[in-house]
């Protein structure tokens, strides 16, 4: 199994080195990876600058590739320049925080794993539920095993994406692991004014977790309750029942 792994906290995260030691002990891996951490960038590619990118060393070894770009930038180029045949597999992580239901969204993990989608390859996104929590082995080792458990998926289209979000949790605490659907957490957005030392005015964004989703089915409740919850997404955002029922409303291709 030949694997690309790529992240969204940069080349020289804990998360993506955890990763990598998991997935080479099973896999043929590449890293290709942002050089500095692109959090919340979503899908953004560049096109007005040149991208860049350098061989990294970790630990004393060659430890893959760096790009001065987005988490889509880094599977792109991977895609057309690093690798010499299509990866069987695009994994994008260990995020140090969670990506679940709207904030999927905005996330540059799961849009790395969206790109690797996009470009014929079945995909995955994996978090750590925790900004604090510091053992990523949970997760690395959940991310070995759920690679192997979607490379015999043989019956599914390539262009599978994955989002999987690990409790911070020991392993022998976490409770199991379930499909799940995104939930329907929100923060509701705030920005605090504050005036830097040379009293110009900036803004801070902040925001309060509501969770809406009471529901086993829903990634970000399942969560809480100690589950890894593995969630399955797409990049069409078509809303085929409404186009349906649009459909029925107006048939004709001309307006006045």
């Amino acid at each position: 199994m030949k694997v690309l792994i790529t992240n969204d906290d940069g080349i020289y995260s804990k998360g993506i080195y955890a990763l990598y030691k998991s997935i080479s002990a099973i896999a043929d891996v590449v890293v290709v990876a942002p050089l500095k951490e692109q959090s919340a960038v979503g899908h953004a590619i560049t096109v007005h600058y040149p991208l860049r990118m350098h061989e990294v060393s970790r630990k004393g070894k060659f430890f893959g590739y760096a790009v001065e770009g987005t988490p889509a930038d880094c599977v792109k180029l991977a895609f057309d320049d690093v690798l010499t045949v299509k990866p069987d597999l695009v994994i994008s992580g260990i995020n140090h925080g969670a990506n679940l239901a709207s904030n999927v969204i905005y996330s540059g993990t799961v849009s790395a794993a969206t790109e690797g989608a996009m470009l014929g390859a079945k995909s995955m996104a994996v978090s750590l539920a925790s900004q604090e929590y510091k053992n990523f082995e949970p997760a690395a080792d959940f991310a070995a095993y759920f690679a192997k458990f979607l490379h015999n998926m043989n019956n599914f289209q390539t262009d599978l994406i994955f989002n999987i979000n690990v409790p911070p949790l020991d392993k022998e605490e976490i409770k199991g692991w379930k499909f799940t659907k995104q939930g329907k957490t929100r923060f509701h957005d705030a920005f605090e004014k504050r005036l830097d030392p040379r009293g110009n005015t900036y803004f801070w964004l902040k925001g309060e977790k509501f969770v809406y989703c009471r529901s086993d089915e829903c990634d970000d409740f399942l969560l809480e309750k100690g589950y890894i919850s593995v969630t399955p997404i797409k990049y069409d955002l078509t809303d085929y029942e409404l186009y349906e029922q649009l459909k029925k409303i107006k048939e004709v291709d001309k307006w006045e």
